[in-house]
């Protein structure tokens, strides 16, 4: 078992750990135990109470935070001529086709999400030993193979704030909901966002609890339980920031 360090002993002396925090308190928390000397990505993880083996207990979905994530987000579009014009005037980092997916498979990875046109599958689809463990396939459940004319949304969403989640195959997700530098109530709206769209996903086919943990953190900080109750009731339109 890894030894912490002292700084790190002395944060997780400031959590009850026997306590599950309510949303608020638990972020201002997370704020409070952020001392690294950058800006901290703070995390949530939930242990869940579906069975990943079976197609019908998959949760996977996609939500744009409010307030974005406030790490910048390089975007790579698989398009034909005409998407990829419309693409490179949304902004899009990298636009092409055939000369990306070449790129790809010697190696070359420095991209956050890749979008595709249907008609482009053909080429990305033999790309899925790379992007798949990555979590960078893209896939209509995600939202990420969308028609040449809703690229310029989509590519906007991503820069705001886009943020896909995927149980994985230990039963647990893990997203980030922003920087510690993010005031408490961007924090809170944005894990009210991604509590939403989680609670919409669940399995109708699943008997029994469906979140069974939640833990809020941040890079360098202790993890803090969160109360699951108190958190998926949360409404992002009822927050004031």
């Amino acid at each position: 078992m890894p030894k912490h360090s002292k700084r790190f002993a002395a944060l997780q002396g400031k959590v009850d750990r026997t306590k599950a925090y309510a949303p608020a308190e638990a972020l201002g928390l997370v704020k409070q135990l952020s001392t690294a000397k950058f800006d901290e990505t703070v995390e949530v993880h939930l242990r869940m109470g579906v069975d990943p083996r079976h197609a019908d207990q998959q949760v996977r979905g996609v939500v744009t935070l409010p307030n974005g994530t406030g790490r910048t987000v390089r975007i790579l579009v698989f398009a034909n001529p005409e998407g990829q014009t419309l693409a490179k005037e949304a902004g899009a980092d990298y636009v092409g086709a055939e000369n990306l997916a070449d790129e790809i498979m010697k190696g070359w990875t420095d991209f956050d999400v890749v979008l595709a046109t249907p008609d482009m599958m053909r080429v990305v689809g033999r790309l899925g030993k790379v992007l798949g463990p990555r979590g960078l396939m893209p896939s209509p459940k995600t939202g990420t193979i969308v028609p040449a004319e809703d690229l310029p949304r989509v590519i906007r969403e991503s820069r705001l704030g886009r943020v896909e989640f995927r149980v994985d195959k230990t039963s647990n997700i893990h997203v980030p909901i922003g920087k510690s530098s993010f005031s408490a109530e961007k924090l809170l709206q944005n894990f009210a966002a991604l509590m939403e769209a989680l609670v919409a996903a669940k399995p109708a086919s699943l008997k029994g609890n469906y979140i069974h943990r939640l833990t809020l953190t941040s890079t360098m900080g202790p993890g803090i339980r969160t109360d699951v109750a108190a958190a998926s009731a949360l409404k992002a339109d009822e927050i004031a920031v």
